[in-house]
């Protein structure tokens, strides 16, 4: 499973707000919203938060391996 938990201590790291990203950047609220739940997102989003943040994709997303249940 992809997770984005990298990307919240990033933007914490970089002092940078989701009121920011929505209001400078024209991220949608669905979009953060998202991304706080773990829910799919487009590669063009990762790549946008990349130039957005100047950071790797490493900073945004993290893979979890599921548990086999």
């Amino acid at each position: 499973m992809i997770v984005f938990d990298p990307l919240w201590d990033t933007l914490k790291r970089k002092k940078i707000t989701t009121y920011y990203l929505i209001k400078n950047h024209k991220l949608s609220r669905g979009t953060l919203d998202n991304l706080k739940h773990n829910r799919s997102v487009t590669l063009n989003t990762i790549n946008e938060l990349c130039n957005i943040l100047d950071c790797e994709i490493q900073d945004i997303i993290k893979y979890v391996q599921d548990s086999k249940e």
